[in-house]
């Protein structure tokens, strides 16, 4: 465990430049035990930066511009209260979902439950060897949903890499019975066009309908042939779970031709990712409203119908965003975050060569009503604090903070920490609290930091890619409010009426 008593505040640099047969995973205790995961799996990232970048790093930690290799510091209204480091998953540690005195931790090699009744001390309750990148990970009532995203032998927890050119290869969702934690149950799994990257569960009563993001379709592919601009729609009935079974893919970008109607991307739209899916999903069923961050594009629409989706506004940003990663909803529902992962995650962004407004988050009002509402962009977030080219850093998965009157998240940076700000006025976004690690190296790019930020239950809960599972806690007058809202279950990407 690994606490910060004395935090060290960093200074800041304020100029800124321009169902298949044989399901089974293999159950591990909370003891330590011996895996063997699929290296296939794991997102290797080392890459040689200049020596000129190596200087700049070193010369940064020396004059306290950012913190030392692997020190960490935060706001004075942050306490690390926790870190528990990886066990017998090694591969890299990926989303988080809540339900009770429990967090379900994702990861590349399968998922780890913990009991975090006592934040100050979570306890492993198992870890379930499931490889298959990136496991994506949700809880609903009895039932744990799992995304694979990766071209596997098979749909078991057995499977090993296989290219995608080959028929009999297999992505999509994964479904175990997780009424007994300390042995999930492998009960279901449902093939998708081009896997499962990430998937939103909308919950209506006696079946679970999960909305399947995918994208990067080939002609070479057999599952997953170009345009693919829609996602899959799953139904599982709560009670029959091994039924489950895609029901239709709704196509969300129409279009002519191979390339479909999304954003076309380069050249057309230099530095823009093409449009062939969407990367997240997240809906807010209390105003039948879903926001989706879709490579080029950003949408806003309808679920009235779950099984119908429709279309209320498009937009795009082709001077600053990249690739729309991911979309959080205000409490009011009259705003959307969208986050750009600039580089994928895997680039070192959150410097003064790349500017505040790439590699952001960009707010959105939404204007108007119904099938009429429009998005209206407002203005560009991004963390105040550089760091090192050898690290990668990019807005990425975070949640409000459920602060009546008030607009305010907790946000995951990889290697640029957790941030905890305020977009209350849309124009002026400003953060409030922060807490970050020093780089990974400072001779070379590597992959790391906070995957997903969430609050839950009065806590700050991280997944870091490398370094395991945080806990934090806030305490400002500003969320302190926040303490006093309780949730039974969450899942970020099926965002809660927390004042309903």
């Amino acid at each position: 465990m690994t606490l910060s008593n004395n935090p060290r505040t960093r200074r800041r640099r304020l100029g800124v430049a321009t169902a298949a047969a044989g399901l089974l995973a293999a159950l591990f205790t909370a003891a330590p035990a011996a895996a063997t995961p699929d290296p296939g799996d794991a997102p290797a990232v080392r890459e040689k930066v200049s020596q000129s970048d190596i200087a700049e790093a070193r010369k940064a930690i020396e004059s306290g511009e950012i913190p030392a290799q692997d020190e960490i510091v935060h706001s004075s209204n942050i306490k690390h209260l926790a870190n528990v480091p990886k066990d017998a998953l090694p591969g890299t540690n990926s989303d988080l979902a809540f339900q009770g005195k429990y967090a379900f931790a994702g990861n590349y090699d399968g998922f780890r439950i913990f009991d975090i009744s006592n934040p100050k001390k979570p306890k492993t309750v198992s870890q379930v060897l499931c490889p298959g990148s990136q496991n994506d990970i949700s809880v609903s009532g009895n039932l744990l949903f799992l995304s694979t995203d990766s071209s596997r032998s098979d749909s078991s927890c057995n499977s090993t890499t296989q290219p995608a050119t080959e028929k009999s290869s297999w992505e999509g969702m994964k479904v175990f019975d997780i009424s007994d934690k300390r042995s999930p149950k492998y009960v279901a799994a449902v093939e998708t066009a081009c896997g499962s990257h990430t998937h939103t569960l909308v919950p209506e009563g006696k079946n679970v309908y999960v909305y399947v993001s995918s994208y990067s379709p080939s002609a070479s592919f057999p599952d997953c042939q170009p345009p693919h601009d829609g996602i899959s729609i799953i139904k599982v009935p709560r009670k029959a779970p091994q039924q489950a079974a895609v029901i239709d893919f709704p196509v969300l970008f129409p279009g002519e031709g191979p390339d479909g109607g999304g954003n076309p991307g380069a050249p057309t739209n230099p530095g823009v990712s093409k449009t062939t899916g969407c990367h997240d999903i997240t809906v807010l069923p209390s105003k039948d409203l879903a926001a989706g961050a879709c490579m080029g594009d950003g949408i806003l629409f309808s679920i009235k119908n779950p099984e119908k989706p429709k279309i209320i506004d498009q937009v795009q940003d082709n001077v600053n965003f990249a690739f729309w990663h991911s979309a959080t909803f205000n409490q009011k529902a009259n705003k959307i975050v969208f986050t750009d992962e600039l580089g994928g995650g895997g680039a070192a962004t959150c410097n003064a060569a790349i500017g505040p407004n790439r590699g952001a988050n960009g707010i959105y009002d939404i204007v108007g009503k119904g099938d009429k509402a429009e998005l209206v962009f407002r203005s560009y977030y991004k963390i105040p604090r550089h760091q090192a080219d050898t690290e990668n850093c990019v807005a990425h998965n975070g949640s409000l903070i459920p602060v009546k009157g008030k607009d305010i998240m907790v946000q995951a940076w990889y290697q640029g920490g957790v941030s905890v700000w305020e977009f209350t006025d849309s124009r002026k976004p400003k953060e409030i609290a922060y807490f970050e690690r020093g780089p990974i190296s400072t001779e070379a790019l590597v992959g790391g930091g906070s995957w997903s930020a969430y609050y839950y239950n009065g806590y700050i809960y991280s997944n870091d890619m490398a370094k395991g599972f945080d806990v934090l806690k806030l305490s400002d007058r500003r969320t302190d409010p926040a303490a006093r809202v309780r949730t039974d279950e969450l899942n970020v990407q099926t965002q809660p009426d927390y004042f309903d």
